[in-house]
């Protein structure tokens, strides 16, 4: 068994949202698109976790070949340093929840333009707008 990755868990399984012609920005049903998208994502890591707790804890042995016992230590740390990323990912999730709760998801944090329908698909918890986050990674390049 291999360790799945977080790009294997992003929310691409779901129906685009079809906008209307006048649609207000961040809408009830907008809303509702996109918190169905974060919780289906949350629900798939949280899955994630508990397989991998029973995969370790089936899996493991105590191999008396000292390769074979490096090779188990080396695959459970990987998944491991891959459930850590989507423990990051899902404090994430659970923010852009309690934002659309509170009726700030969707804007951006830095300017606080529309993030926009498009891009928050592509990155339901994206936190700045397209400008706003290219300009951070170039202040980050030219810093080092």
């Amino acid at each position: 068994m291999t360790s799945s990755t977080i790009a294997e868990s992003t929310p691409f399984n779901f129906t685009p949202y079809q906008e209307s012609k006048g649609e207000e920005y961040m809408n009830e049903a907008q809303k509702k698109h996109f918190s169905e998208i974060l919780s289906n994502w949350k629900n798939e890591l949280m899955h994630e976790v508990d397989r991998t707790v029973d995969h370790m804890r089936d899996d493991a042995a105590n191999y008396p070949d000292p390769n074979d016992r490096a090779s188990q230590e080396s695959e459970f740390s990987l998944e491991l340093r891959t459930r850590d990323r989507e423990r990051k990912l899902l404090k994430k999730i659970s923010d852009a929840l309690e934002m659309i709760d509170a009726d700030d998801y969707g804007y951006c944090d830095s300017c606080g333009i529309e993030i926009g329908v498009r891009r928050l698909e592509a990155r339901p918890t994206a936190g700045q707008c397209i400008d706003c986050k290219t300009l951070d990674e170039i202040r980050e390049k030219q810093m080092g």
